[in-house]
């Protein structure tokens, strides 16, 4: 049979890229009749993102994956992050159907694989247009839960069709009841973005779009979630829903967690330390703490006397757009005076790390659910060790999802905000 072809537009975020690279290689792992391009958005802000980017030349990818660089756009940079996506992604749209024409163009002939479809990611949910402009399908690729489409999904449709204004959720007592979750959702928990009426337009534009997909692609699996995936099967006016995960690297391959040095160090560290004795803090690609903040987790991992691995950067400036945390360059000015050396013995402070024994986290999905797997490899559950600490986007919801829906793992607390300084951590 002649060989298709499909084209993936990841988000240039690295949660997201390094997702939706998982499911191509598995895809030309499963069937060699099938190839894959993947379209390049290029983001400048994000400096550990271009070095994985960089690194793919250098890879052990397969021929069937293959990767197109596209031209970078200059526009003006919104301090409003779902904003700024918007404006990217939309800017990029001729450019992925010239690279595509192009591409086509370049394949032609008897031999060369059709191209059979279009697999975005569900922020560059407004290149279904372009892929019906190439008379193709496209389908969504959705890194988070199962259970946050289906609340996203029902918030669109309150907004569209019942003309409801989400942002009178914010502030409210409000619980929704939904068929995909056994208990009320509180409104609390709802994505700050979601009760942002500008950021919360673009969200929903982009659910709304998700409608329009042959498929749904989404990072779970029925034994975690399948009261949210059951629930899908009676829904209507919303694609197939495929829960294909876990999408994990296991093997930690990604180059862009850091050098290969870095990683033997901190490898080397950890098996130092007793078995599962190890309490690790990371918080995203976005989880920076102002000086107050990391003093006052300082002091609480120094009271607790265990070992710790911190994954600690510097939150980027305020106003100056939408950025990523940066490393501290002088851990000393943002510690406790004389921290380092009173936990030099039991501690590693660093910028990456990979998961480890106990965890303390901004709850993003893709560490949710690879921490269930790891924890279902020989061991017992054990979530129960594990707190969250939600930051931004739907992280707040994943910590009700965790603790409340499932009862797999500890509150610390369910809201932060801004100007809230948490002084009891553990």
């Amino acid at each position: 049979m002649k060989k298709a072809e499909l084209v993936f537009v990841p988000l240039p975020g690295r949660g997201h890229f390094v997702s939706m690279l998982e499911i191509a290689k598995l895809l030309v792992a499963r069937d060699d009749r099938l190839c894959i391009t993947v379209l390049i958005m290029r983001l400048s802000i994000d400096s550990k993102l271009a070095a994985y980017i960089e690194s793919l030349n250098d890879s052990s990818y397969t021929e069937c994956i293959q990767f197109i660089d596209l031209p970078q756009t200059s526009f003006k940079q919104e301090t409003h992050p779902m904003v700024f996506f918007s404006s990217f992604i939309e800017s990029h749209k001729p450019h992925v159907k010239e690279a595509v024409t192009k591409h086509k163009e370049s394949r032609s002939g008897s031999n060369s694989p059709r191209l059979a479809g279009f697999v975005v990611d569900m922020f560059c949910s407004s290149m279904v247009d372009v892929a019906n402009d190439f008379g193709v399908p496209t389908y969504l690729f959705f890194p988070s839960s199962a259970s946050f489409l289906s609340l996203m999904l029902h918030l669109q449709a309150l907004r569209d069709e019942q003309k409801q204004d989400i942002t009178e959720f914010k502030d409210s007592d409000a619980e929704l009841v939904l068929s995909s979750f056994v208990n009320p959702i509180p409104a609390r928990v709802l994505p700050g973005v979601v009760l942002d009426r500008e950021g919360g337009t673009v969200i929903l534009d982009y659910a709304r779009k998700w409608r329009e997909t042959k498929g749904i692609i989404v990072n779970t699996f029925l034994e975690l979630e399948s009261y949210a995936i059951h629930s899908f099967s009676d829904a209507t006016n919303t694609p197939p829903v495929y829960p294909v995960g876990p999408i994990l690297n296991l093997k930690g391959e990604d180059s862009h967690v850091g050098s290969g040095d870095q990683r033997s160090d901190i490898m080397k560290w950890l098996d130092d330390q007793p078995q599962s004795s190890v309490v690790f803090l990371c918080f995203g690609s976005r989880g920076g703490f102002g000086d107050n903040q990391v003093k006052e987790i300082a002091k609480a991992l120094e009271r607790g006397g265990f070992p710790f691995l911190w994954s600690l950067r510097r939150p980027p400036p305020k106003g100056g757009g939408f950025a990523f945390p940066t490393e501290h360059e002088n851990l000393e000015e943002v510690l406790p005076e004389g921290f380092l050396d009173r936990t030099a013995r039991i501690g590693k402070i660093i910028g990456w790390a990979p998961t480890s024994g106990n965890l303390i986290t901004s709850c993003n999905w893709r560490l949710c659910i690879a921490l269930r797997v790891e924890f279902n490899i020989g061991k017992p559950l054990v979530w129960c060790a594990n707190c969250y600490m939600p930051l931004y986007a739907e992280q707040q919801f994943n910590a009700f999802e965790m603790v409340k829906e499932m009862e797999l793992a500890r509150r610390l607390y369910w809201i932060i905000e801004q100007n809230i300084l948490i002084t009891k951590l553990l």
